[in-house]
């Protein structure tokens, strides 16, 4: 063990910061990436970016495209300034003919678009079944291993956004990230789901424009709506994706329903999570919503996937149901649980250390989540029903007014009486 060299299996910058903090410092000699995402998201972008600044350290790329032209890559190349003579262009789907190719470059960095266009001869199946993909990503794997090629597999996905193809196409590489973003927004998030060579948490955010695709050193705001006054039915939490904790705000709006099932939907939460904590303020904090429609979105198109983010849903949901804003510069942090009691998170100084540099003067936590940074008030709620009284005073909200309807005269015109 002591005789093995480990220089080789350092990590390498791509010259992307971004993205070498989701891989862990930058690609490995020898390591396999998995780039899944939706199509149109900037993919096929990023890597040629990262691929040209690998180019441009007299590096040799090589990028192997089965679904686009080697006349389209390096159209685009010249649009976001990605050209170099050290990088390499093919349009192949056949594996074989991959293979040579990678046999006569010798590239330190590979980029293969994608694996599920390619196809082995002497495999059944047609290009992107379950054993076309276990074959070349085998084969892709396995000669990135020999010679020591760092190697990044562009990949699809299904539309519940996991990664198409085998399971075992996972369990094969070494990191898998996913690229997220709408369609509509320029911004990109790229999120690590799993890694050998570092956190399996961390975020990387980027910027997609005409002319290329930025990484954005520090998201923070970037996640907050821009208004003047404090407006019901929202609320501002702190998300800790690895290191790095993101300032987003929740947004709600609770309506009466006309259906039999009252409608629950939401964009950049998990669905099931708030079902539970529309559930939790129904019971254990005294906010009937079980009978409205209830919509709860995220800010800027950023998904929250950690149950630190309980608090404020619930928040955002009671002053959407009140029609009362929260106070302006509060944010909420706490994982909320059946019996309506908040949870301890990870993190908490780290995450109100970022709420204060963004402006933020106050904050709700879980009891005994300290110490706390100096120069932001923090409130300690043990459960669902403090954090209410103590914010809003709503913890028994007041019965909406029922509305008469105006008497009307024969000609439509409402009767104005006195």
């Amino acid at each position: 063990m002591p005789d093995i060299d480990v220089a080789a299996a350092m990590a390498r910058p791509t010259g992307v910061p971004e993205l070498d903090r989701v891989l862990g410092g930058g690609v490995v000699p020898g390591g396999v990436v998995l780039l899944a995402g939706e199509p149109g998201v900037g993919k096929s972008t990023l890597l040629l970016d990262v691929a040209a600044r690998c180019a441009s350290a007299a590096a040799p790329s090589l990028i192997i495209t089965g679904e686009e032209s080697a006349a389209q890559v390096r159209l685009r190349a010249e649009r976001i300034g990605a050209a170099s003579k050290h990088l390499y262009l093919a349009a192949e789907t056949d594996l074989a003919a991959a293979l040579t190719h990678i046999e006569a470059v010798s590239p330190a960095l590979l980029v293969i678009d994608s694996v599920q266009t390619m196809v082995a001869p002497g495999i059944d199946g047609g290009a992107g079944g379950v054993t076309q993909v276990r074959a070349c990503a085998a084969a892709i794997t396995r000669i990135a291993k020999q010679r020591a090629i760092a190697t990044v597999l562009v990949g699809h996905v299904t539309k519940d956004g996991s990664v198409a193809g085998p399971r075992l196409l996972e369990h094969l590489v070494d990191v898998v990230l996913s690229f997220e973003g709408e369609r509509h927004s320029r911004l990109r998030m790229v999120r690590a789901m799993k890694n050998r060579f570092g956190s399996a948490d961390e975020v990387g955010c980027f910027d997609l424009h005409d002319t290329g695709i930025d990484g954005i050193a520090d998201p923070g705001g970037l996640f907050l709506a821009d208004r003047a006054e404090p407006v019901a039915g929202t609320c501002v939490t702190v998300s800790l994706e690895g290191r790095r904790p993101i300032v987003a705000e929740l947004q709600a709006l609770v309506t009466e329903s006309t259906l039999a099932s009252p409608r629950r939907a939401s964009s950049g939460l998990d669905s099931a999570r708030i079902a539970m904590v529309l559930a939790v303020l129904d019971k254990r904090g005294g906010v009937p919503v079980g009978r409205n429609d209830v919509y709860v979105a995220t800010v800027g198109g950023v998904r929250l996937t950690e149950p630190a983010s309980d608090l404020a849903t619930a928040l955002a949901v009671a002053s959407a149901y009140v029609e009362r804003p929260l106070a302006d510069g509060v944010v909420a942090i706490g994982e909320v649980g059946l019996t309506g009691e908040i949870r301890r998170v990870t993190g908490v100084r780290r995450r109100l250390e970022e709420a204060q540099r963004l402006g933020f003067t106050r904050a709700l936590v879980p009891p005994g989540s300290g110490p706390y940074p100096s120069g932001i008030e923090v409130v300690e709620v043990p459960d669902v029903h403090s954090a209410l009284r103590r914010l809003t005073q709503v913890a028994t909200p007041p019965p909406r007014p029922v509305e008469t309807p105006t008497p009307l005269d024969r000609t439509g015109i409402p009767r104005i009486h006195g």
